[in-house]
């Protein structure tokens, strides 16, 4: 089973890596095997060193092919040449095990170990062998460690989004529950007075029609985070949910803890964004604001939230310094899963001029096709 993290050697890493090692292993061309004399061995010498640039070019694509190739030529280069070392084995040999999980690379450090320690051995140079042993060891290692920071910082953004699913389907969850429980209040206020009062009862089915649809429009904007297990469920009734009016006090609230903010609005018709789209604005606007006071050092920050027919947008920018503000990069993948799920979109980097910004667009309607 593989640790879930995906190493890429890209193309163009593989043509320097090939071209490297012909580099490094050009000198070898001019003065002539130790071991085998002449022609012959310039001509075996050519053909090692094409070998290892062949398998640092494989690396990318077959890794363990890649490998045991440049291993092998690095253990034949030492033969001809008794004063060079390893050389390439220990780049190869880190290499591969950044590339893939280390308990599929534990043949290529027993490789390793061999091609470079073997030739050493066989002229009883036990102290130099010794040293190659350490050295392949430690390459391995490092590459290892490097996979396994790689599988970390994974591992780490994929929980923030879970997390951040988990908490949006219990946002969900409580305002499904609050516009159901309209709907049954209107229909109960309509049957009440739907023969006295005919006017009345229409009134009360029309708020029920448009609560129904509001309803309708929450599901489909966050279908893909329902949970059937939602934990926490007691029936009892939740309190509300904040919305785009809540912005102030958030603003009002971040600026009484040491951030000045200012709220700048363009949304005539906020009314009429959903709830489940304002309470993602809400969210990630309290996100980047938190993100800003904790980690950016800024004197000021400023909120624009902008509705339009189809899509709201928000920004928060900062004057802090521009790339330190998303902090340990938590929240910034729990924005991006909140505008995703609404189909929208979130950008968030140092801002023109200096600074830090985020800056969502949030679908708030389908556009007629």
């Amino acid at each position: 089973m593989g640790d879930g993290y995906t190493a890429r050697f890209s193309r163009r890493w593989r043509i320097v890596a090939a071209v490297g090692a012909v580099v490094v292993s050009a000198p070898l061309l001019t003065p002539a095997p130790l071991v085998v004399a002449g022609a012959a061995g310039r001509a075996a010498t050519a053909l090692l060193v094409l070998a290892q640039a062949a398998g640092f070019w494989w690396l990318g694509v077959r890794p363990r092919l890649g490998t045991a190739v440049v291993l092998a030529a690095a253990a034949g280069l030492q033969v001809l040449y008794p004063g060079l070392g390893p050389g390439l084995a220990f780049v190869v040999l880190c290499t591969y095990a950044w590339l893939r999980p280390a308990a599929e690379t534990l043949w290529g450090l027993g490789l390793a170990a061999l091609a470079a320690c073997g030739p050493a051995v066989a002229r009883g140079r036990w102290v130099m062998a010794g040293l190659w042993l350490g050295g392949v060891v430690l390459a391995w290692s490092w590459g290892a460690l490097v996979r396994a920071r790689g599988a970390r910082r994974l591992a780490e953004r994929r929980q923030a989004v879970l997390e951040e699913r988990a908490r949006i389907a219990r946002e969900l969850h409580d305002v499904l529950s609050h516009t159901v429980s309209v709907m049954v209040v209107q229909a109960a206020a309509a049957d009440d007075v739907f023969d006295a009062d005919p006017a009345r009862a229409r009134e009360a089915l029309r708020r029920t029609e448009q609560a129904g649809r509001q309803a309708l429009a929450e599901l489909r904007w966050f279908l893909r985070t329902v949970r059937a297990d939602d934990e926490g469920d007691t029936g009892s009734q939740a309190p509300p949910q904040p919305g785009l009016g809540d912005v102030e006090r958030l603003a009002e609230t971040v600026s009484a803890a040491g951030l000045p903010v200012t709220v700048r609005r363009e949304d005539d018709d906020a009314a009429d964004v959903p709830l489940a789209v304002q309470l993602s604005a809400y969210r990630i606007v309290q996100e980047a604001l938190t993100n800003t006071l904790r980690h950016a050092g800024a004197g000021k920050a400023e909120v624009v939230i902008r509705s339009g027919p189809y899509e709201m947008y928000v920004q928060v920018r900062d004057d802090g310094r521009g790339g330190s503000a998303a902090g340990s990069g938590q929240g910034i993948p729990g924005m991006r899963e909140r505008a995703a799920l609404l189909g929208g979109m979130l950008r968030a980097g140092p801002a023109p001029g200096g600074g830090f910004e985020v800056a969502a667009w949030l679908p708030t309607r389908e556009r007629a096709q």
